[in-house]
């Protein structure tokens, strides 16, 4: 039987909430973990050091609930996911009829681009729902920006109040429909300079020999380039057999990072959700792909096409 907020409903139960002190971020998630471990339900935490360490700190030795590194497991959308199902479907074989998992998801005020886990914090109410989960997703809007807050709101079915009451999020949205036409695709600002080499209808042989050539600035290592490489010959497959031509390749280098962005004049996948789930629609499996080798993807739908944007190396 699920306890707290959840009891009663199926699947995910998601929630976020906000803080702007160590004080409040304990006041929100020590009662969420304790309650868990009260109630005999697999307990997780899924934070960067600092909080883990305030939540050891608060909680004591022995407090049963499961740390796990929450840089490694937020590392890309895509693998958290991953994770996240694996860890849930082996909860629920053991037994669990409900798993509390709370953890910070990365955002710009952290440094790392939102606009791919925007589409993961939407994406997480379809993947995550067929698991007795209850989620919380706690933000510090010392560092949040406002827009980001903005999408949390709508990403997340319920909120906490500042008096602990948890109430429905008033501006939540169906996640396809929150894909589909609120996330901005954040551009790097190396595109702010002439492409390094541009390419029009090429052939994929020839876009894996334009990153390749790119190597020789950005010496990357060799997981890195190796995945830039395929994930760009597979934005180009795609392009040509499931996009609109003419398809352009546009790719830019510097020490340590080489960004490509593939365009087509099609709509682009149909489905929002692509490249968070090993999907079986058109380009699915390599969109999924991509979004674990590359170290930021972005995808872009406007009037003039669909645009997907790669990352190897750092995203600054």
């Amino acid at each position: 039987m699920r306890t707290g907020p959840a009891r009663g409903r199926d699947g995910l139960f998601h929630e976020a909430a906000f803080y702007a002190s160590d004080e409040e971020f304990l006041e929100v998630v020590v009662p969420f973990l304790a309650g868990g471990v009260a109630a005999g339900e697999p307990t997780v935490s899924i934070f960067a050091d600092h909080r883990q360490r305030l939540l050891r700190g608060a909680l004591g030795a022995d407090s049963g609930v499961v740390f796990i590194d929450g840089g490694r497991h937020y590392s890309r959308p895509a693998a958290a996911i991953r994770r996240h199902r694996e860890m849930l479907a082996g909860y629920v074989a053991d037994g669990a009829t409900q798993i509390r998992i709370t953890g910070d998801v990365p955002h710009p005020g952290v440094g790392v681009p939102w606009e791919w886990w925007a589409r993961y914090e939407a994406a997480a109410n379809e993947v995550y729902d067929e698991f007795p989960m209850y989620g919380l997703c706690p933000y510090d809007t010392r560092t949040t920006p406002h827009d980001v807050l903005d999408d949390v709101r709508r990403t997340h079915t319920h909120v906490v109040a500042p008096d602990g009451q948890r109430l429905p999020s008033p501006v939540y949205q169906d996640p396809r429909q929150f894909l589909a036409t609120a996330v901005t695709s954040w551009p790097d600002p190396i595109e702010a300079r002439p492409p390094a080499c541009e390419l029009t209808d090429p052939p994929p042989a020839q876009a894996r020999a334009a990153v390749t050539d790119l190597q020789r600035v950005a010496a990357l290592g060799d997981d890195d380039l190796n995945g830039i490489v395929l994930s760009v010959s597979e934005a180009v497959t795609n392009a040509h057999i499931h996009g609109r031509p003419p398809v352009r390749m546009r790719a830019w280098a510097e020490p340590g990072r080489i960004v490509v962005t593939v365009s087509d004049t099609g709509p682009g996948p149909a489905d929002p959700v692509v490249g968070m789930m090993p999907a079986g629609g058109p380009g699915g499996l390599g969109l999924w792909l991509t979004h674990q080798m590359c170290a930021y993807v972005s995808l872009r739908r406007d009037p003039s096409g669909f645009t997907i944007r790669m990352i190897a190396g750092t995203s600054d």
